[in-house]
């Protein structure tokens, strides 16, 4: 791959399962994720987005449990202070494994007030409860929750879509300049237009759907979604799963309408690849951490063109 890229971590990509999730191992896993991208052409203009689900999670019900003592944080600055935190892990194994300039944007991103998901949450954060404990934490802190595909009870919140990117134009200029651009951490800090500025909102943005924004705005080549599978399949879970390798939008598009990819899990990735294919973006790469140095040289993943 050449050109521009961006380049989609999920917030899982740098907490295994089994894991605490202390600093130290979310830097050897941001290690681990920069080295595998250390294969990239030097040319390659790269813009470097992530999740943070697990890590703004934690931050909340870090709030909630010391509420008596602490003021408690807004769910758009939750979102920034993570960001910052994981930009910075990320910054500095980008800048020691591909030995070019790195800069992190912490990345504002406009949305709508009447956009139908503040009525219906549906966007996963945090860690996985039984349903017991998921519903006495909603009781005790005024949740939303939803079981997440069979793997356990989660917090939800609203998820509306991105319209604005507020630092398009400082990303495209660090680009220009050859930096490697860490942006649109966690979908980007949700905020509305305020007079001549703007404040910020309780939600958060999907991570995928905001990336692949990003890349149809700064016309990237290619979209590369890191997630936790090696490949996408269709029938997952079944004696009849077969992983996907290389596809065509109009094929991942039927499976999609007809509900192979989960919308807690696998469904809105496969919807942010096609929204930017359908913008004119030219190939999209699903695949996990493990295979990326694999899958970018053409050997794993799966690969969705128009």
């Amino acid at each position: 791959m050449s050109g521009t890229m961006v380049l989609a971590l999920g917030g899982n990509a740098l907490i295994q399962p089994g894991e605490e999730g202390t600093v130290d191992q979310q830097a050897v896993r941001a290690r681990e994720v920069a080295a595998s991208l250390a294969s990239l052409d030097a040319s390659t203009r790269l813009v470097v987005t992530h999740g943070n689900g697990p890590q703004v999670g934690r931050a909340l019900l870090r709030s909630d449990l010391c509420a008596a003592e602490i003021p408690p944080t807004p769910l758009d600055v939750a979102v920034a202070g993570t960001c910052g935190e994981i930009g910075t892990m990320l910054a500095q194994a980008l800048t020691e494994t591909m030995a070019r300039p790195v800069c992190d944007v912490l990345t504002h991103v406009d949305v709508d007030l009447a956009d139908p998901a503040f009525l219906d949450p549906r966007k996963f954060i945090g860690s996985f409860y039984s349903r017991e404990d998921a519903e006495q934490r909603a009781m005790e802190f005024c949740w939303s929750i939803r079981e997440d595909t069979g793997r356990g009870w989660r917090r939800v919140v609203a998820s509306p879509e991105p319209k604005r990117i507020v630092e398009l134009a400082a990303i495209r200029t660090l680009l220009d300049a050859g930096q490697v651009v860490i942006a649109c951490g966690g979908g980007g800090v949700p905020v509305r237009p305020l007079g001549t500025g703007w404040i910020g909102v309780e939600a958060v943005i999907d991570k995928d759907l905001a990336s692949a924004f990003l890349a149809a705005e700064l016309g990237a080549d290619a979209f590369v979604i890191v997630t936790g599978v090696d490949e996408v399949a269709v029938d997952w879970g079944t004696p009849s799963a077969r992983a996907l390798r290389d596809t065509r939008a109009d094929e991942i598009r039927a499976w999609l309408a007809a509900g192979q990819f989960p919308p807690g899990s696998m469904g809105p990735k496969v919807a942010a690849a096609l929204s930017f294919l359908d913008a004119g973006g030219t190939e999209v790469l699903i695949t996990s951490p493990e295979c990326l140095p694999e899958a970018l040289a053409g050997g794993r993943g799966t690969r969705i063109t128009r």
